[in-house]
């Protein structure tokens, strides 16, 4: 993972687009049994408000490791607690009846093992909902990796990137735990115009990218910056009035376990 924190208004910037998901992964989510709701992962809470109309009167909380991104999380006052964790190690204290990981869990490894934990832990009936992104062989992600081995070989492991299974290894791994649902949509988000630099490349360097420019010095992380810029706009040409149609894949799983 990036070691830096993260930066919520940077992330913030495209806010909207980044919501819809969580509604929609939200919109698959049926009847719960007695728990509470998890927001796991839940960086600066965008989530939050959608958490709580949907499920007033139950316990919400949320983890993160980004002491940045909780701080916006807990203005919103949506969380009825907030903690400060590693998701990749976090327990319950009792078995929640949802864990919501909306855009969280492709920064973790090991899904093999996490998966099945986080399953085990749901109350009997509970749900588990998750959201990633399907983006890492898409033109936006591919050439930060591609720029960087070329004009900088050696200042970055892509063994660090985020990144998923292949979809049908979620399915093989969760689907005789419980009930089991898999699905992708491709979104096809109009990015408005960027006062400077290419709208692509404000979207991704506050997520995907972060690892690869965390790996380098100030001068380079401007270079390699200059450097997508001038060559992104090949893949995603820019519209008349500076805005670009950026097409975004992401993969969606619940999982139910049984009663």
């Amino acid at each position: 993972m990036a070691s830096s924190d993260w930066n919520p208004a940077h992330y913030g910037q495209f806010a909207d687009l980044r919501l819809r998901p969580a509604i929609d992964l939200l919109g698959r989510v049926g009847d719960l049994p007695p728990g509470d709701i998890v927001d796991l992962g839940c960086g600066s809470g965008a989530a939050g408000p959608v958490l709580r109309s949907r499920f007033d009167g139950r316990r919400i909380v949320g983890i993160d490791r980004s002491p940045a991104m909780l701080a916006k999380a807990a203005a919103l006052g949506c969380y009825d607690a907030l903690s400060e964790q590693d998701v990749a190690a976090w327990q319950p204290d009792s078995p929640p009846a949802l864990i919501f990981s909306n855009a969280t869990l492709h920064w973790l490894g090991d899904h093999e093992t996490l998966l099945p934990r986080l399953a085990a832990a749901l109350a009997p009936g509970g749900t588990l909902a998750v959201q990633v992104p399907h983006q890492n062989r898409a033109p936006s992600h591919r050439l930060w990796h591609d720029l960087v081995a070329e004009h900088m070989p050696g200042r970055f492991d892509p063994a660090g990137a985020p990144g998923i299974l292949a979809p049908a290894a979620y399915f093989h791994l969760l689907s005789g735990i419980g009930t089991f649902d898999l699905w992708e949509t491709e979104y096809y988000q109009v990015l408005p115009a960027a006062d400077t630099g290419h709208p692509v490349r404000h979207f991704t360097s506050s997520t995907y990218a972060r690892p690869v420019l965390d790996a380098l010095d100030a001068a380079d992380q401007a270079r390699l910056t200059a450097l997508y810029d001038d060559t992104v706009g090949f893949a995603y040409p820019l519209l008349a009035d500076g805005s670009v149609l950026f097409p975004f894949r992401r993969l969606f799983f619940t999982l139910i376990r049984p009663r």
